[in-house]
């Protein structure tokens, strides 16, 4: 029998992978809860003739749970240990919510009749018959709502994905009610909020520890010049913030491009300086990446003269998205950030640049809310 997520919470508190918790405690006993709800009411479903499972499913739906907190605080893990416990033979998904969204437009759109886009009501609940059939339970990871196009359709489409007996877990840096604050037509989405507390076990992880924080000050995040020593502290801070994940690659779109990720896990992307600066790549497909992963790993910076200022150029970019967007930079470089451009075309832009890589190293940076 697969343990059960707290059996394997407690399974690392004694291997001491992880640190006591109370807030990440109360998470495993809810996340416990749940497991057996869904063991329970999929092996109800086996049972139930067609018909009758469409009626039965909308009344008796497992209750999902809706982490919140800051980040670093184990929300990710948590839903992971979830994840994990659920038995193969159930179908199950985890996903970043951010390309869940791009599905479900691609799929809506699909649906185009001459030109005429179907009814959003007809397209949704066929919409959720696909993915239940997928999945019968799906974990969505850094929830945030930013695009109208996403708000007003959120409602109707948890709402039918609930009606079709799919369970859902949900990791977000907001609570509820803070979800798509000042938002275009916000009054429009305040149904899905009421939809999330009644369906979803509402769960604060708001421990007083930035675990990931901690790891990155422990470890560092700048490591230079580029021999063996810096590729091993590189790799064991991979290795650390991935919870000893190897990572595998993975796909971002950018309007119809696509940016391949060699190495990805966890919230942690991995890339070398040729695959993000010396390709052209621009502040759009750099705001992709700060939106998809908390951490991103640069390596193998070289010292850039005046030959190579279109790469300088896309490293200042790319260090100015990241530090705008609050996301964490793992460098191994040639030299120090003083030393790493010596080119005069943006000798005096470079300085803002080399400001903010050491910022994003401090203490202050990595802490931050």
């Amino acid at each position: 029998m697969n343990p059960t997520p707290s059996d394997r919470y407690h399974s690392l508190l004694k291997k001491g992978v992880i640190d006591p918790d109370p807030m990440q405690e109360a998470a495993s006993s809810v996340l416990n809860r749940l497991y057996h709800d869904v063991l329970n009411y999929e092996e109800q479903r086996k049972g139930w003739k067609y018909k009758v499972l469409l009626k039965v499913a909308k009344k008796m739906p497992p209750r999902g749970v809706y982490l919140h907190g800051p980040v670093g605080r184990g929300k990710s893990m948590m839903m992971d240990i979830f994840y994990d416990s659920i038995p193969l033979g159930i179908k199950k998904r985890r996903v970043h919510f951010h390309q869940f969204m791009i599905e479900v437009h691609d799929y809506i759109h699909s649906r185009q009749s001459d030109g005429v886009l179907e009814d959003m009501d007809a397209a949704l609940p066929s919409l959720a018959l696909v993915i239940s059939n997928r999945s019968r339970v799906l974990c969505f990871d850094e929830f945030h709502v930013t695009d109208v196009a996403d708000a007003m359709l959120l409602s109707r489409l948890f709402t039918a994905m609930f009606d079709q007996g799919i369970t859902v877990v949900i990791t977000s840096n907001w609570p509820p009610d803070d979800l798509y604050k000042g938002g275009l037509q916000r009054e429009r989405f305040l149904p899905f909020i009421k939809l999330v507390k009644e369906r979803m076990e509402v769960v604060a992880v708001e421990s007083p520890t930035d675990y990931r924080a901690r790891k990155l000050k422990e470890m560092s995040v700048y490591f230079s010049p580029l021999n063996a020593e810096s590729q091993k502290r590189a790799d064991d801070l991979f290795l650390n913030l991935a919870e000893g994940q190897e990572g595998g690659q993975d796909l971002v779109s950018v309007k119809g491009r696509t940016i391949q990720v060699p190495i990805a896990a966890k919230g942690v992307a991995r890339f070398s300086f040729s695959q993000l600066c010396e390709r052209p790549l621009g502040a759009e497909d750099y705001l992709a990446l700060a939106k998809r992963y908390h951490t991103v790993f640069l390596e193998n910076i070289p010292v850039l003269g005046y030959d190579r200022r279109n790469e300088a150029k896309r490293l200042m970019t790319l260090v100015d998205v990241l530090y705008d967007n609050h996301r964490n930079l793992v460098i191994t470089a040639e030299d120090t950030p003083h030393k790493i451009y010596t080119g005069h075309d943006h000798a005096f832009e470079f300085q803002r640049t080399i400001s903010r890589l050491l910022e994003m190293q401090g203490e202050a940076y990595l802490n931050r809310k």
